[in-house]
Protein backbone atom coordinates (compact mmCIF):
# COMPACT_ATOMS: atom_id res chain seq x y z
CA UNK A 1 0.00 0.00 0.00
CA UNK A 2 1.24 3.44 -0.98
CA UNK A 3 -0.52 6.93 -0.08
CA UNK A 4 -0.27 10.04 -2.73
CA UNK A 5 -1.30 13.53 -2.49
CA UNK A 6 -1.65 15.84 -5.00
CA UNK A 7 -2.28 19.22 -7.00
CA UNK A 8 -6.04 18.23 -6.79
CA UNK A 9 -6.70 18.39 -3.26
CA UNK A 10 -6.62 14.78 -2.91
CA UNK A 11 -4.76 11.92 -1.17
CA UNK A 12 -4.92 8.60 -2.39
CA UNK A 13 -4.37 5.22 -0.93
CA UNK A 14 -3.09 2.37 -3.78
CA UNK A 15 -3.02 -1.36 -3.70
CA UNK A 16 0.09 -2.98 -4.87
CA UNK A 17 1.31 -4.00 -7.11
CA UNK A 18 -2.24 -3.90 -9.12
CA UNK A 19 -2.53 0.15 -8.79
CA UNK A 20 -6.12 -0.17 -7.41
CA UNK A 21 -7.12 3.33 -5.60
CA UNK A 22 -8.40 1.87 -1.93
CA UNK A 23 -9.08 4.88 -0.69
CA UNK A 24 -9.42 8.48 -1.23
CA UNK A 25 -9.24 11.56 1.22
CA UNK A 26 -11.05 15.04 0.25
CA UNK A 27 -11.18 17.76 2.36
CA UNK A 28 -7.99 20.01 1.62
CA UNK A 29 -8.69 23.20 -0.10
CA UNK A 30 -4.86 23.70 -1.74
CA UNK A 31 -2.38 21.09 -2.76
CA UNK A 32 -0.98 18.26 -0.68
CA UNK A 33 2.68 18.23 -0.07
CA UNK A 34 3.35 15.18 2.90
CA UNK A 35 1.64 12.24 3.84
CA UNK A 36 2.52 9.72 6.69
CA UNK A 37 0.74 7.12 8.03
CA UNK A 38 0.58 6.79 11.96
CA UNK A 39 3.47 3.69 12.77
CA UNK A 40 0.08 2.11 14.09
CA UNK A 41 -1.55 2.15 10.62
CA UNK A 42 -4.61 3.17 11.31
CA UNK A 43 -4.20 6.81 10.45
CA UNK A 44 -2.87 9.08 8.30
CA UNK A 45 -1.41 12.76 8.75
CA UNK A 46 -1.36 15.40 5.30
CA UNK A 47 -0.55 18.21 5.03
CA UNK A 48 -1.07 20.97 2.72
CA UNK A 49 -0.87 24.41 0.97
CA UNK A 50 -4.13 25.49 2.43
CA UNK A 51 -1.67 26.33 5.81
CA UNK A 52 -3.34 22.94 7.55
CA UNK A 53 -2.40 19.55 8.85
CA UNK A 54 -5.22 16.58 8.86
CA UNK A 55 -5.22 13.37 11.07
CA UNK A 56 -7.39 10.61 9.04
CA UNK A 57 -8.78 8.21 10.78
CA UNK A 58 -8.80 4.91 7.72
CA UNK A 59 -11.23 2.94 9.39
CA UNK A 60 -14.16 5.87 9.42
CA UNK A 61 -12.30 6.95 5.72
CA UNK A 62 -12.31 10.86 6.95
CA UNK A 63 -10.65 13.51 8.63
CA UNK A 64 -10.87 13.65 12.39
CA UNK A 65 -9.28 16.49 13.17
CA UNK A 66 -7.68 19.96 11.53
CA UNK A 67 -4.56 21.17 12.84
CA UNK A 68 -3.94 25.44 12.08
CA UNK A 69 -1.90 27.62 13.46
CA UNK A 70 0.88 27.97 10.62
CA UNK A 71 0.85 31.20 8.16
CA UNK A 72 1.67 29.70 5.12
CA UNK A 73 1.61 26.50 3.25
CA UNK A 74 2.47 23.14 4.77
CA UNK A 75 5.19 21.54 3.00
CA UNK A 76 6.02 17.97 5.02
CA UNK A 77 4.23 15.99 8.10
CA UNK A 78 6.07 13.59 9.94
CA UNK A 79 4.75 11.05 12.99
CA UNK A 80 6.41 10.37 16.06
CA UNK A 81 7.19 6.15 16.49
CA UNK A 82 4.71 6.27 19.29
CA UNK A 83 2.18 8.30 17.79
CA UNK A 84 1.13 10.91 20.20
CA UNK A 85 3.19 13.73 18.20
CA UNK A 86 2.77 15.15 14.89
CA UNK A 87 5.50 17.32 13.54
CA UNK A 88 4.90 20.08 10.58
CA UNK A 89 7.43 21.93 8.44
CA UNK A 90 6.11 25.33 6.70
CA UNK A 91 6.57 28.15 4.60
CA UNK A 92 6.41 30.27 7.20
CA UNK A 93 9.78 29.30 8.33
CA UNK A 94 8.33 27.47 11.65
CA UNK A 95 7.73 24.34 12.32
CA UNK A 96 5.66 22.59 14.67
CA UNK A 97 5.12 19.62 17.19
CA UNK A 98 1.07 18.76 17.52
CA UNK A 99 0.31 16.79 20.39
CA UNK A 100 -2.35 14.52 19.06
CA UNK A 101 -4.57 13.28 21.97
CA UNK A 102 -4.66 17.34 23.09
CA UNK A 103 -5.61 18.15 19.33
CA UNK A 104 -3.14 21.15 19.97
CA UNK A 105 0.36 22.85 18.95
CA UNK A 106 2.47 21.64 21.73
CA UNK A 107 5.64 23.68 20.42
CA UNK A 108 6.63 25.92 17.26
CA UNK A 109 10.72 25.27 16.83
CA UNK A 110 11.77 28.89 15.36
CA UNK A 111 15.52 29.26 13.99
CA UNK A 112 15.35 28.69 10.30
CA UNK A 113 15.20 31.80 7.85
CA UNK A 114 13.45 31.04 5.19
CA UNK A 115 10.50 28.12 4.30
CA UNK A 116 11.09 24.73 6.32
CA UNK A 117 10.59 22.63 3.42
CA UNK A 118 10.99 18.95 5.32
CA UNK A 119 10.94 17.63 8.53
CA UNK A 120 11.09 13.82 10.42
CA UNK A 121 10.74 12.17 13.54
CA UNK A 122 14.28 10.30 14.39
CA UNK A 123 12.99 6.54 14.48
CA UNK A 124 12.17 5.84 18.57
CA UNK A 125 13.48 9.09 19.33
CA UNK A 126 12.26 13.07 20.31
CA UNK A 127 14.80 14.05 17.92
CA UNK A 128 13.20 16.18 14.71
CA UNK A 129 15.49 16.44 11.57
CA UNK A 130 14.40 19.73 9.56
CA UNK A 131 15.89 21.27 6.12
CA UNK A 132 15.29 24.58 5.16
CA UNK A 133 15.72 26.82 2.11
CA UNK A 134 17.87 28.97 3.81
CA UNK A 135 20.68 25.80 3.27
CA UNK A 136 20.36 24.14 7.08
CA UNK A 137 19.39 21.23 8.24
CA UNK A 138 18.46 21.25 12.19
CA UNK A 139 18.07 18.71 14.90
CA UNK A 140 15.58 19.98 17.79
CA UNK A 141 14.87 17.78 20.89
CA UNK A 142 10.98 17.88 20.72
CA UNK A 143 10.89 17.69 24.18
CA UNK A 144 12.61 21.17 25.51
CA UNK A 145 12.31 22.43 22.04
CA UNK A 146 16.09 23.37 22.02
CA UNK A 147 18.01 22.90 18.56
CA UNK A 148 21.06 20.38 18.88
CA UNK A 149 22.89 21.36 15.50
Amino acid sequence: IVVTGSDDHLWKMWALPDGNILMTGEGHTDWLSGCCFRPSGTQLVTSSGDTTVRIWDLSRRGCILTLQGHARAVHDCSWQSQGDFVASASMDSTSKIWDVNSERCRYTLRGHKDSVNSIEFLPFSSTVLTSSADKTLSLWDSRTVSRLF
